[in-house]
């Protein structure tokens, strides 16, 4: 199967997708993010940020570019494409958004996070932010595939032990609300076809 046929084939199952919604709970805040998809030599690729040590919450952890929804935004996918274009310099007119997934929480930092799918292209002149971002990285859809939900695994960070399925790719660890949205995002565009 080529890349356009794998992307049409993405498209059409986050349409039919009907998200799960976590309703607003009073102790937790809102946050958004993209999960930016994109074709280069013949493979589809996710990208990922590695979150700086300068950050409030999740430091040096494997992200996707978002971040907490402000009062100016109209809706958490604006607040998505809004934060892409300031962690990563992603213009929010270069992102054809596909479909969004399923809210997760993020347990320890209190955040209901809406997670959205888009399509960008590549090569693209990403600007890092170095504030916030250490560095970009990218992953084959493939590998997420193949690897399904990963392997479950204690992960040490900031001085505790926190319980996670993850997944490591060249030693990048995805994990905690990361890895569920990976997982949604694997549940939803592979189904039962034969074709992944």
């Amino acid at each position: 199967m080529n890349t356009s046929d794998c992307i049409r084939i993405i498209d059409e199952r986050l349409k039919l997708n009907k998200p799960k919604s976590i309703p607003k709970l009073a102790s937790y805040k809102e946050a958004a993010v993209l999960i930016p998809i994109f074709e280069k030599d013949g493979k589809i690729y996710l990208l990922f940020t590695k979150r700086s040590n300068n950050v409030e919450h999740h430091k040096g952890q494997i992200s996707f570019p978002g971040g907490r929804i402000d009062t100016s935004d109209p809706s958490p996918k604006h607040a998505a494409l809004r934060e892409a274009y300031e962690e990563i310099g992603l213009k929010k007119e270069d992102v054809k958004v596909l479909g969004k997934l399923d809210d997760t929480i993020t347990y320890v930092s209190g955040y209901i996070v809406h997670p959205f799918v888009g399509l960008i292209p590549y090569p693209y002149n990403f600007r890092i932010n170095k504030t916030e971002v250490d560095k970009i990285i990218f992953i084959p859809l493939d590998f997420f595939l193949q690897n399904g939900t990963g392997t479950f695994r204690s992960i040490f960070h900031e001085g505790k032990v926190y319980n996670s399925f993850a997944y490591n790719y060249n030693g990048d660890i995805i994990w905690g609300a990361t890895a569920r949205m990976v997982k949604n995002l694997i549940e939803v565009i592979s189904g039962r076809s034969s074709a992944w």
